[in-house]
């Protein structure tokens, strides 16, 4: 059986967008609220995450640190001048703001009535805001509370989590698929 023969493409057969045709492109109906990430590095991976899928908008709230910031901008590789962005002090006004403009929330968390990724479908034709919770304790319960759904991961494995950077990823990447089809 014959293979065809790979080849690694250079930068520029990539057809990446400028930062000026970014701003202007359609974006994916999906919003990312980071509750309360403690590391920069994981800020900047979703960041650059939430660039390569044309993500909406990142909330930065909380103790979550804000461009610029050198450890950010080492992992995003310049993507905080691409995706737009806002800090919020309080996660729960964001969800308050974006609930109000019928934007559907969904934290990003183990929890009694979750519903397994492969599972979930956002509702047609709204917009969907994912939240991600701090490394240590999570989504914050008062912001589980104030969601629409749970979206959980599921894992087999000894361990129960995953680096928020790598969920924030196939989360997205999960729900892209399902949004742009």
């Amino acid at each position: 059986m014959q293979t065809a023969a790979l080849r690694k493409l250079k930068n520029k057969e990539l057809n990446r967008k400028t930062i000026e045709e970014f701003k202007t492109a359609p974006k994916t109906p999906i919003i990312v609220i980071l509750d309360n990430i403690r590391s920069s590095n994981n800020v900047g991976s979703v960041f650059r995450t939430s660039d390569a899928f044309l993500i909406e908008k990142i909330y930065l709230c909380g103790i979550t640190a804000i461009p610029p910031n050198k450890d950010i901008q080492r992992t995003a590789l310049g993507a905080t001048d691409t995706v737009e962005w806002e800090y919020a002090e309080n996660t729960l006004a964001v969800i308050e703001k974006l609930k109000a403009n019928g934007v559907q929330i969904a934290s990003i968390e183990q929890a009694e009535n979750s519903i397994m990724l492969q599972d979930f479908t956002p509702k047609q034709d709204a917009k969907i805001a994912i939240i991600m919770g701090n490394e240590v304790k999570g989504v914050q319960q008062d912001v589980v509370s104030a969601s629409d759904s749970c979206i959980e991961i599921p894992q087999f494995g000894t361990k129960h989590s995953l680096n928020i950077s790598v969920t924030c990823g196939i989360v997205l990447w999960d729900l892209f698929n399902k949004v742009i089809k």
